[in-house]
Formats: C-alpha cells, structure tokens, sequence
C-alpha cells in the first residue's frame, strides 16, 4: 500500500505499533491482505469520495420520497380486508422512526386509515413510483460516486436498475407488515400453549415472545433490504456476495444508530420546545442523514474489499 502513509504514521509512537500489528493480522475474507491494507484504503475512499455530500444528495431524495410513497400505502390499507393489518403497518413504520417523530405522524396516519380516498390512489401511487425512484437512483448515484467504482451505468439502464429495486423494495415492506401482524396473532396463542402444558407466565410470555420476534425480523429485513440495495446498486456490485461484509455492518450500525438517536431524542433533545412541532421533521430529517452516512459506509467497506481484491489477481 502506500508507503508515504505507513512513513508518516511510523514516526508517531503509538501509532507507529498499531500499523505493525495491524500489518501482521490476515483475516478471511480480505484477499490475503492485512486489516491494516483494508482500512487505509477504506479511509482513503471515504476523504476522497466526496461522502458527506454523496450522504447529504441521499438523504434529501430519500427525504423527498418518503411522504408520497407512505400517503399511497396508508390510502391503500382502508381497502385491504385484513383484520389488524391496519394496526400492525401503522406500529411498524412508527417503530422505524424517532419517538417525537412518530408521535407527530402517527395522528396524520391514523386519519388517513381511517377515512377511504379512493380518487387520491392514482394520484399519489404515480407521484410515489416517480419519487421513489429517484430516491433508489439517487443511492445508486451516491454508491456510483465512490472513488473506489470506475465503470458506471448510463442513466437509462441504472433508472430502470432504480425503479425494479424500488418496487422490490415495497413489496418488501408490505412482507414485513404483513409477517409482523401474524407475529401479534400466533405468540399468544403459543404462550397461552406453553402456560396451558407447563406452567409458563402467558403476560410476560407474550410481551418477550413478540418483542423478540418483531425486533429479530425488523432487523432481518434491514439486512436483506440493504443487500439488495448494495447488490444491484453499480455494475461492480454484482461481484461480491449477496450478504457481505459492508451489509453486516450496515446493519449493525443502522440497528445501535437508531437505539442511541432515540434515546438522545428521548433525553438530550429540545428540538420541540425551540421549533415547536416542526422539531419532529427535523429530528427525521436528521435520522434519515445519518443512516444515509451509515448506508455509504457499508457500501464503501465493500467496494475496499473488491478493490483489494482486484489488485490481489492483477499481482
């Protein structure tokens, strides 16, 4: 790797052994090489990859999107016959969202539920595959961006790329619900079976079984969304396994970012006491930008790893 960093690094103590130690440690996975190796070229890709502005252009498309693809689901559900489905997909895209966040949309959403809109379903459905789209472009656009991605798509073929995703990734979301609503229904019923043969506590049972349950599928579900977003977003992204690397930590971090966010909220924040009930749009604005940081670190770990690989074949 390059030999002026390992230089400059040497002359200070402590970092001076750290290099050498990281030098010596070959896990699988990295082509042969050194962790040492992975995180230079993985810090080098964020600072010259322009990430804060790749993360910022994410973000508000992302942002942009979100509304007008939630107002066709939520005009939707009025419609759809299943008893709970209703209750179950409001908990699940609040469980996604800061509590002050979810707490300013959960009455918007609880009015449109109740309250069928059938001329708005055209309407918002076309403005929302539009929206949608350009936001999965737009990650597409800030994975493309890297310094690590030479070859790209042109802008027909990665739109279409954008649009099957897009759609691949709604109906991932109505999976999610839909599986979480028979999760409320099927715990009891297994808890009262435990309670009925051995004694089991029912209460408490049920409240575990369906925290457990709900929390492992979200975060399931997080993963295979964002493989799917790493795995199709570029021309390179093909190259490397389905779940990878950059995938697991994606999830990992969007997992421990949202728990820390919600407690800063919870605790720490006085965004509605300045900024009034607009204080819930910017505490998801910001949500939304740190997960899109989150996002192009993962995607930036993977592309390292085929970057190294890469050169580990030219040798």
């Amino acid at each position: 790797m390059s030999k002026e960093i390992e230089d400059k690094l040497a002359k200070i103590p402590l970092l001076g052994i750290l290099v050498v130690l990281l030098k010596k440690i070959k896990l699988p996975g990295l082509e042969g090489l050194s962790i040492y190796d992975l995180l230079e070229m993985y810090i080098l890709g964020i600072i010259n990859g322009a990430f804060t502005s790749r993360a910022g252009a994410v973000a508000f498309s992302f942002f942009m999107a979100i509304f007008p693809t939630l107002l066709f689901f939520l005009n939707l559900l009025p419609f759809v016959p299943i008893e709970g489905f209703q209750v179950s997909f409001i908990e699940t895209i609040t469980s996604f969202l800061p509590n002050e966040s979810g707490n300013f949309l959960n009455e918007i959403i609880v009015d449109i539920v109740k309250n069928k809109r059938g001329g708005l379903l055209s309407t918002t459905f076309l403005l929302s595959i539009f929206l949608m789209t350009n936001g999965v472009s737009a990650i597409f656009a800030g994975f493309e961006n890297s310094y690590y991605i030479q070859k790209k798509r042109n802008f027909f073929k990665q739109y279409l790329y954008a649009l099957s995703v897009g759609l691949l990734l709604a109906l991932l979301l109505i999976f999610t619900i839909v599986v979480l609503g028979y999760v409320e229904l099927y715990i009891p019923y297994l808890s009262n079976f435990a309670g009925r043969t051995t004694g089991f506590d029912v209460i408490r049972g049920n409240e575990l079984g369906i925290t457990i349950a709900k929390f492992t599928f979200l975060v399931s579900m997080v993963y295979i969304g964002t493989a799917i977003l790493y795995y199709f977003g570029t021309y390179q992204g093909r190259r490397a396994k389905f779940f990878s690397s950059g995938v697991l930590l994606t999830t990992i971090l969007i997992v421990l970012t949202s728990y820390l966010f919600g407690i800063y909220i919870a605790n720490f924040s006085q965004y509605n006491e300045l900024y009034g009930s607009i204080g819930a749009l910017l505490i998801l604005m910001m949500y939304i930008w740190l997960n899109a940081n989150i996002l192009l670190l993962g995607f930036e770990l993977n592309a390292s790893l085929d970057m190294l690989k890469l050169r580990r074949e030219t040798k």
